[in-house]
């Protein structure tokens, strides 16, 4: 039996092992545990999970066959559970996680549990401070076009998978590696990536130096035989790949990438470009997504997916294709003359490429851009890099930050009103709006045919997208 029929039988011994587990979920509205949730649904175990909050996707997943409680206590895990897994959000004190404990049930992390799951096939893993979300997603993407039946677990709806995650029979997981907390520790992936690394998350690292360690630490765990491809631009990334003890391929546009774009021709803001391995033409691919990142996104993907055994041709219609993640440059509506984007951007270097996309692909009159910040530390610690990420938006809307895992200590340290206040400083304009009902009021007074607005952050700002949508049709009806 050759080898990728073993790996192939494996996976499916795997799946086949998950039929009747009886597994809860700790933080089960998070975008990489209700994907968890959703795929173990798929291999056929019985799953329960909480959250504090409602959402539409808790519905989603009630709707699938899960139980779901919202609110946390000890009575969430029926006594018949025998596995319950928690995500990176979840502190030591929380009542269902001593509970399990007490009990004496199997208890994982979100990344263990990710590790385990992706032991038993061949694992395609995407780190990186920025990108990791569509780059995943292309992946995933181009191997069930090309028939692949991949398993898969990317931290945003995709529309055209059917949802964050799925369930294959083929011999592929491919798997965001997340950096915070050092997640990504738990993984031992085949092919990985490195897509850039920056200053994040610095309520878990002491800074850059730090980072840079953890990512090195996570090159260490490819397999010999495998491959990692990394930015080949990125000067942190390179250090990190030093780690690696497996074969380590560069992307990018410099002249000295493996991977190397080049005779790039941008169409409102859409790139089509060359792409070249080891200075030889292997094919050219023309993008539906908008910014140069996304370019960049789809120079890693192409290398993984050619050690993924897929044809040039069969990844540059793929990736011609694919139309994106939830919440990444996604269009909400257009309605009275104004567009309206929402976009999951929540770290300076993401607020201004997707900017600079918007402006390059839609030319609007005036951008606008609402942006709710996410977490008090990420906003102290990046504070003037935050202020000078807006340079692309005509103004910036701010209500308040919003709040999770940060200490009551912390969200005394810094407020939005601050970071208004070095927007201004720093040229832009900006206005703070505690709440939602402030902001929809404030661009009811003031958008304009020819204007776009994008609501942008890791948190809830997307239901203002909504509501905005919602109005601007009522009011083009009305009149």
């Amino acid at each position: 039996m050759d080898t990728e029929r073993e790996i192939t039988d494996c996976a499916v011994a795997h799946i086949e092992s998950f039929v009747g587990r009886r597994i809860h979920l700790i933080g089960l509205g998070g975008s990489g545990m209700r994907a968890l949730g959703r795929m173990l649904i798929d291999r056929g175990a019985v799953v329960s999970g909480s959250d504090m909050r409602p959402s539409a996707a808790l519905d989603r997943l009630a709707d699938c066959g899960a139980d779901v409680y919202v609110g946390q206590h000890t009575e969430n895990i029926a006594p018949d559970r025998e596995l319950v897994v928690y995500s990176a959000a979840i502190r030591d004190q929380n009542p269902e996680l001593l509970a399990a404990r007490d009990r004496g049930l199997e208890v994982l992390k979100y990344s263990q549990m990710l590790g385990r799951l992706m032991a038993a096939g061949t694992g395609i893993a995407v780190a990186g401070t920025h990108g990791k979300s569509t780059t995943t997603a292309m992946v995933a993407y181009a191997l069930t076009q090309a028939g692949a039946d991949p398993s898969y677990i990317v931290g945003a709806t995709v529309e055209q998978l059917g949802g964050p995650s799925g369930a294959g029979a083929g011999r592929h997981f491919v798997a965001e590696a997340c950096e915070y907390d050092r997640s990504f520790l738990n993984l031992h992936p085949h092919y990985a990536a490195v897509l850039n690394v920056e200053e994040d998350h610095l309520d878990c690292y002491d800074g850059l130096p730090a980072i840079v360690e953890a990512f090195r630490a996570f090159a260490s765990l490819v397999a010999p035989d495998g491959v990692m491809v990394v930015n080949g631009e990125d000067a942190e990334a390179l250090d990190a790949a030093e780690g690696a003890s497996c074969a380590v391929e560069t992307f990018g546009f410099a002249a000295d990438c493996t991977w190397r774009g080049v005779n790039e021709s941008p169409v409102r803001g859409c790139f089509a470009m060359d792409i070249l391995y080891d200075a030889r033409e292997f094919g050219r691919v023309r993008l539906s997504l908008p910014g140069r990142h996304n370019a960049y996104n789809a120079l890693a993907a192409t290398a993984l997916l050619h050690h993924a055994g897929l044809e040039a041709t069969m990844i540059a219609s793929a990736l011609g294709g694919f139309q994106g993640a939830r919440r990444r440059l996604t269009l909400k509506g257009h309605a009275a003359g104004v567009t309206v984007v929402d976009d999951y951007a929540h770290h300076p270097t993401e607020v201004a490429a997707s900017l600079r996309a918007l402006r390059e692909h839609y030319r609007p009159r005036r951008l606008l851009c609402v942006f709710q910040p996410h977490q008090h530390s990420r906003t102290r610690f990046l504070l003037k890099d935050f202020a000078q990420s807006f340079g692309q938006a005509d103004e910036v809307i701010v209500p308040d930050i919003y709040f999770v895992r940060d200490s009551e200590r912390e969200r005394e340290c810094i407020s939005s009103e601050d970071l208004v206040s070095q927007i201004r400083l720093n040229g832009g304009t900006a206005v703070y709006k505690k709440a939602f009902e402030e902001i929809s009021a404030h661009l009811h007074r003031t958008l304009e045919a020819g204007d776009l607005v994008v609501t942008m952050g890791a948190g809830n700002v997307w239901e203002l997208a909504d509501g905005i949508v919602r109005w601007l049709k009522e009011d083009r009806h009305d009149g």
